[in-house]
Parts: C-alpha cells; structure tokens; sequence
C-alpha cells in the first residue's frame, strides 16, 4: 500500500508541477494544500546535486523552509513567489548552518524577511563568521502564521549537530531537511558534521513524535517517496554495522 501510495502521490504532483524545464535552475511543484516544494541545484565534488526545500502560503505572508542552495537562486525564488501567489515572504527558517540550508541569511534579512535559526546553528555560524539569523529561537518551539500551526524541533544530532525538522500535525507533513536522506540514497552522503551513531537516536525520536506523516521531505534528491525516514534509518543502521566491523 504504502508503494502505491508514493506512486499516486509521484503523479499528483507531477501533474502540478508548475511548466518548467527539467533543467531550469529553479524547480518549483505543488505539494498539497499551500505547501509547495521548491529545488535549487549546486556542484558537489564533480557532480551536480539537487537540495530540496520548501515553502508554505499562509493568509499573513509565505514562510520559506531553507533557503537555495545556488545564490542565483535568491531573487528569483521571491519573483517566482510573488508573481504565483501575489504574496510577500515574511519567514525564513533555516534547518542548519551548511550553505544549502542558511546560505542565504544574509540576503532575505536584507530584505526585511524575519529570519530564524535556534542557537546551535547561530553558534556554528557565528564562530564561521558568517552572517546571522535575526532571530534565535528553542530547540522545539510551536508557530503560529495566519491558519497554519507548525512545530520546529530538534531532535537531536545527525546529518550535522544542529539539524531541525519542522511538522505540520494538522497536513501530517514533516520537513526534514538534510536530517532525512532520499528513499533512493545510496549511502548517507557527507559526515563532516554528523553523528552516525546519535542519528539513529534522534530518528526514533521523530518517529516517536510525529506520527503517520503523509508527506515527507528529504534534504536531497528524490522527496516523493514516503519511505525516507525509514530508509534513512536503515542506512544509518548499515554504516553502524560496517562500523563495528571495521570497515568505516
């Protein structure tokens, strides 16, 4: 069931998808509802790299999850945005500190859009000398923006230290970041700044939490397939296991 349900959904949204290139630097598709799924792209060791992020359409403004990954990318994102949805940005959270998620703090709090970022990242990106979020906020903390309620929430290390997920009880979406890898990932990717053995942790505390989310979004890659949570923990669980062999 849970198969057909990622094809349906696969289908779904690419028949609202907006008309765009496959090779259009940014990629914007329709999710459910008003939350919509935005792609930017970078070059990462030779090979081009899709990041995933979102954005949600409320009655008092566009709230951003994550920020593109190619800077080129920051204007259009809002042109893009305005000229659909005839709606300013007001809100950017950014999940954590690597350029793909808070690249483009600087730029959107330059623009009067209110930026956020909970501690751990302000630090990371303090001590990195990097410009900063406006706003700092706790590591689980409950917003409210014109009808829609949504929760920010550490769960603990993974991807990097200062990875977030944010969740929508009401959609059951759950926006992970680069703290969920792609149900099509072959291996858990960069671990400059991750915890492996923490990861797994703190993914049984999402899925203790946030229970039976619809839609769920990856960091990277292939976000149509409900299986990422899922398939992330496997893949954790398999470099833990060649870990202890000796062979990480």
């Amino acid at each position: 069931m849970r198969k057909l349900a990622s094809i349906i959904l696969f289908l779904v949204i690419a028949s609202n998808s907006f008309a765009q290139s496959k090779n259009s630097p940014l990629q914007i598709s329709h999710l459910t509802g008003d939350f919509y799924v935005y792609r930017t792209f970078s070059d990462y060791q030779g090979t081009k790299i899709s990041a995933n992020a979102m954005y949600l359409v409320t009655d008092k403004g566009v709230v951003l999850f994550d920020a593109p990954w190619d800077k080129t990318q920051f204007q259009p994102l809002l042109d893009s945005i305005k000229t659909k949805h005839h709606k300013e940005v007001v809100m950017l959270f950014a999940t954590h500190s690597h350029d793909d998620r808070a690249g483009g703090l600087d730029f959107y709090r330059k623009k009067g859009i209110k930026t956020y970022t909970i501690k751990l990242t302000d630090d990371i990106i303090k001590k990195e000398s990097k410009p900063r979020a406006e706003f700092i906020i706790p590591n689980d903390k409950t917003f409210t923006v014109g009808q829609y309620t949504f929760e920010v929430y550490y769960p603990g290390k993974g991807h990097a230290s200062d990875n977030i997920v944010a969740w929508f009880e009401k959609e059951k979406v759950l926006y992970g970041g680069c703290f969920i890898k792609s149900a099509d990932a072959k291996d858990l990717g960069y671990l400059g700044d991750s915890d492996v053995k923490e990861w797994k942790q703190s993914i049984g505390k999402v899925k203790s939490k946030f229970k039976n989310p619809i839609y769920i979004i990856p960091g990277h890659e292939d976000w149509t397939n409900t299986e990422s949570l899922n398939h992330t923990l496997k893949l954790v669980d398999e470099y833990l296991a060649q870990k202890s062999l000796g062979k990480k």
